[in-house]
């Protein structure tokens, strides 16, 4: 037999009715009680009721995820992550591949579908501002990634355009001038697109150094190829072309690792000949050969903040609704062998 809320109570040293309070997000539990509440759930792992308890409440205690594809690694460790931190607020999570295709992403916040779930975390990657009027659903609903802005909901997001910027001049700072772009999006009219705002960070680092951009450095490719195959194929075609280079942006780590096998096969050493550095901080990116330097872009705290704010929304009394707001976590450069720094042990 599993643990029980009576064992949970007895290891956060409070009544049954405070876990209660906690694990259905009460407002009124003060947040060290809360936290303590949180830690022996996780410590037991403790698994409330959730059909008990939507009986109770009309409450499901089950959040949905909708994201693009869980082939792609961010999204995979952004969904383990959403997970974790739905677990530690007594909560399940249904996860769903869009496909990123417009009508799956359309389908996903139907009338038809968020009826069965306590709210929705959406990551859509094919609609657009013009599609913000879909997203306004009778029910609790925040929005991860760049697609939509000014919308009728909650919008967790990263540093894109700053970030972006702040990787490059990295690899300004360790005496790199021609520096390629990996991954900038094929049509090139999304504005709002990551792989559009990371463009731009890239332009702005440039034009604040004083580097007139080359255009020959600037490599894309369709957003459905953001893995290693494309990376590789315009490593390839940099050397092949004879652009000269000494450093590569990758717009993501997937197409990171990609420059970093071509880049071996064309005889180039990194970082020696070139240095290069990626975009998202995923696992493997810590364990290539050479280790990758990259842009965390705060993925945990996108997961904790985007369930956190969710929560909000769900507990919410429709008289005392908020505005909705924009989040964005800090972002950091994580630092490795590929621009020639030792990797840190166990990070």
């Amino acid at each position: 037999m599993g643990p029980t809320m009576h064992d949970v109570a007895r290891v956060a040293g409070v009544s049954i009715k405070t876990v209660s309070n906690v694990i259905n997000d009460y407002p009124h539990v003060r947040p060290g009680t809360r936290d303590r509440v949180i830690e022996a759930i996780e410590q037991l792992d403790y698994r409330p009721n959730l059909s008990a308890r939507g009986l109770r409440s009309g409450r499901t205690g089950v959040i949905g995820l909708a994201v693009p594809s869980l082939r792609e690694n961010y999204f995979a460790e952004l969904a383990d992550s959403v997970i974790r931190a739905a677990e530690a607020r007594g909560l399940g999570v249904i996860v769903e591949q869009t496909g990123g295709q417009r009508d799956k992403e359309l389908l996903a916040v139907s009338t038809s579908r968020p009826r069965f779930l306590d709210g929705l975390l959406f990551s859509p990657v094919s609609l657009g501002q013009e599609d913000a009027g879909a997203l306004a659903i009778d029910g609790p609903l925040v929005l991860l990634g760049e697609r939509i802005f000014d919308g009728p909901t909650d919008h967790v997001t990263m540093h894109n355009m700053s970030s972006a910027q702040a990787a490059v001049q990295h690899l300004l700072e360790i005496g790199r001038r021609r520096i390629a772009l990996v991954g900038a999006d094929l049509n090139g009219i999304d504005e709002t697109s990551s792989a559009s705002l990371r463009l731009k960070g890239y332009m702005r680092a440039l034009e604040e150094a004083g580097i007139e951009m080359d255009p020959a450095l600037v490599r894309t490719t369709e957003m459905s190829r953001w893995n290693r195959a494309g990376g590789a194929e315009a490593a390839h075609l940099l050397v092949r072309d004879g652009v000269e280079f000494d450093a590569v942006f990758a717009l993501s780590d997937t197409l990171g690792l990609g420059v970093l096998r071509a880049l071996g096969e064309e005889n180039l050493r990194v970082p020696d000949d070139v240095a290069v550095i990626g975009f998202d901080n995923i696992d493997e990116s810590n364990y290539s050969v050479p280790s990758m330097t990259t842009v965390d872009p705060g993925r945990e705290e996108i997961a904790v903040l985007a369930v956190d704010r969710l929560i909000e929304r769900i507990s919410e009394k429709t008289a005392d609704r908020r505005p909705p707001e924009t989040v964005k976590p800090e972002f950091r450069i994580v630092k490795r062998e590929s621009t020639g720094f030792p990797t840190i042990e166990g990070e």
